[in-house]
């Protein structure tokens, strides 16, 4: 089906339609009728001009108004998060803010509107007999800074729960005392850094390269976190050990 006025550019999203639920087609069918005829679109999406036009002029299911009330609880979660949360992160958040919702119903709606974590980095397999890489002290206890964004701290920790332990690492911009950056998870203290950090990265989106001070855990002495530090433009800097 391609558009009489701009040729084939609604070819590929009229094929993703064609698999959608019935209800996503007729709402297709609305926002393009003024392109396409009805007729057409009804005949190539499988769906009856009946059917459309009841839909038309039919209130709003209670289903709709639950899935847009819960869709907006989604989006400002996700937006939050600089758009690295994944549906387990954002499904944690939403129970714990006390929204009822189902699983079927929110992986639905985080599926039909193309809701995916972003991710900044990919793990290499595990390589044992890896020297740890220590960086220079180079903020030397300055923690007044002039600017936002030109220096952070970073540190991870461990809490005990009900259901094991949890690595929780933070990012803290040293200029306003914020918490810029956070990561909480059971397994992974390197993965737990590196997501604090990524978080940081999406929701400040820093001018200019950072500072990035840190102690000489593993997690911060690891080839992953240099060469992450390189790629995004930060610089680390590590306290001396004991401090």
């Amino acid at each position: 089906m391609s558009s009489r006025r701009g040729g084939t550019r609604h070819t590929k999203k009229g094929r993703n339609v064609l698999r959608a639920p019935v209800r996503v087609r007729y709402g297709f069918i609305e926002a393009h009728q003024g392109e396409y005829d009805v007729a057409t679109m009804c005949r190539v999406l499988d769906v009856a001009r009946s059917g459309f036009y009841r839909w038309t002029h039919k209130p709003r299911s209670a289903r709709d108004i639950a899935d847009e009330k819960l869709l907006e609880c989604i989006r400002a979660s996700y937006v939050a998060s600089g758009g690295i949360y994944g549906s387990p992160r954002i499904f944690r958040d939403l129970r714990e803010n006390g929204e009822s919702c189902g699983r079927h119903q929110f992986a639905r709606l985080m599926r039909e509107n193309k809701l995916r974590a972003v991710r900044g980095y990919k793990f290499p397999g595990k390589v044992y007999g890896r020297p740890s890489l220590v960086a220079a002290n180079v903020l030397q206890r300055g923690f007044c800074v002039a600017a936002r964004d030109t220096a952070w701290v970073t540190d991870i920790t461990y809490i005990r729960t009900w259901h094991g332990w949890l690595y929780l690492a933070v990012v803290i911009d040293l200029f306003s005392r914020r918490v810029v950056g956070w990561s909480m998870k059971p397994t992974s203290a390197k993965e737990v850094a590196l997501d604090a950090l990524l978080m940081a990265l999406w929701r400040r989106k820093p001018k200019a390269e950072v500072l990035i001070h840190s102690d000489q855990e593993s997690p911060y002495s690891s080839n992953d976190w240099r060469r992450f530090c390189v790629t995004h433009s930060l610089r680390p800097s590590m306290s001396r050990r004991g401090n």
